[in-house]
């Protein structure tokens, strides 16, 4: 029987805190279609917890704009250019560091409601030809809701053409949209539906969108190679399952993995080493507990069920996810940056092929909602306020010790 790997939200250091975020190796191209990794260890030791994770060294944070309202992503354009949700239902435009105080005409409606509006923003790959940009955003009523991916033409100043790509199984209310999106290296889109709250029974079943990590083309038709394509009981669009609601999504160029972080309930909150066809257990198996603090399940690994490759208990509500790959911070070059709205950080992740061996903590005293590596090699950061900033994270220099008097 599998047993799952249990670290706590402020733990895992196993080693070299302070050195390169994965083993010396070549780095390895990304696969030009995405093959299914192979299945991660279950036989890695046990890592004992400790009371925090240590901070993270050389570097501040410099605010860039300030007054946005609840930002939920941020991409970059070939021109640099910056696109910024915000949830209420505005896409705004970021030049030369400014923000241009027109919001993007042509936004579709959408249903600003609790979790729920405009969420996430990518730039399709070939966007310095064809001009694509994606969105992801919660639509309909309280009463009947659900998550859609759209795409549209971006000219600068509007939004043209747009066409919804998707549409997910509707639910109620405002909770768990997912949303996260990720195109893979052979120009296919990955994208997160969140178990919709009162239906995460349903993330167990191949026939809904509901608890799913999704694959389409980039015109919206079903990937051919999706891995339940043939069975009648199932949709196409399925590339994993047994989701809670996943907000943060990266590819590691060294390797072509897809991680993923995945909001626990009351404690359990997950991050997820994404492998094709694979059921990732929830509601069945998890460390969390309902919110009233009762049990959900006595299980927290099952046969055939994919474990977490760390779990974070108590939450850090973890949200959107970069790789670092630049030269700003040689000593984080591969690691992995995860946002916490409610740990208000970024939480650093060391890995060695598909283990998380160390964590460090970047606090930034905000809840964060998003975490970007821009074309200047630096990070950059969300929060999610009513008057949110983009945060830049720069390199400090060492301070020299002081000489002495002679």
């Amino acid at each position: 029987m599998n047993i799952k790997i249990f670290v706590t939200t402020f733990a895992l250091l196993a080693a070299g805190s302070t050195g390169l975020c994965r083993a010396a190796q070549p780095a390895a191209e990304p696969a030009s279609k995405p093959a299914p990794a192979a299945a991660p260890s279950d036989a890695a030791p046990v890592v004992k917890p400790t009371a925090s994770a240590p901070q993270a060294k050389g570097w501040k944070q410099t605010p860039v704009i300030e007054g946005l309202e609840h930002p939920w992503a941020v991409a970059f354009l070939p021109d640099d250019t910056m696109l910024i949700t915000e949830r209420e239902g505005r896409l705004r435009v970021v030049r030369a560091g400014k923000l241009v105080e027109k919001p993007i005409d042509g936004v579709p409606e959408v249903l600003a409601l609790r979790q729920g509006g405009l969420l996430d923003v990518v730039a399709h790959p070939k966007f310095a030809e064809n001009k694509l940009i994606y969105l992801t955003y919660s639509h309909g009523t309280r009463a009947r809701n659900s998550t859609r991916v759209a795409r549209a033409t971006f000219d600068g100043a509007s939004l043209k053409d747009l066409t919804v790509l998707y549409e997910a199984d509707p639910k109620a209310d405002g909770f768990h949209f997912g949303s996260r999106l990720l195109f893979l290296p052979d120009g296919t889109l990955l994208f997160s539906v969140g178990d919709g709250f009162s239906q995460r029974d349903k993330a167990q079943d191949l026939g809904n969108s509901f608890g799913k990590v999704l694959r389409i083309k980039d015109d919206g038709t079903p990937a051919k190679d999706n891995p339940y394509n043939a069975r009648t009981d199932a949709i196409q669009q399925v590339w994993t399952y047994g989701h809670r609601n996943i907000q943060g999504m990266a590819i590691d160029p060294a390797t072509g993995n897809v991680w993923a972080t995945e909001h626990g309930p009351l404690g359990g909150d997950e991050l997820n080493l994404i492998i094709k066809g694979q059921n990732y257990g929830w509601p069945k198996a998890t460390f969390g507990r309902e919110y009233s603090g009762a049990k959900i399940t006595d299980q927290r690994s099952m046969e055939g069920v994919v474990n977490a490759r760390v779990t974070w208990v108590p939450c850090i509500a973890p949200s959107g996810m970069a790789f670092y790959t630049g030269d700003r911070f040689p000593q984080w070059k591969g690691c992995l940056f995860a946002g916490g709205l409610v740990a208000e950080e970024v939480r650093l992740v060391r890995l060695d092929g598909d283990r998380a061996t160390a964590q460090e903590t970047l606090k930034i005293g905000q809840r964060v909602r998003d975490v970007r590596q821009g074309p200047d090699g630096l990070l950059y950061i969300l929060t999610d306020e009513s008057k949110g900033r983009l945060i830049r994270i720069e390199p400090v220099a060492p301070t020299a010790p002081a000489k002495e008097t002679p």
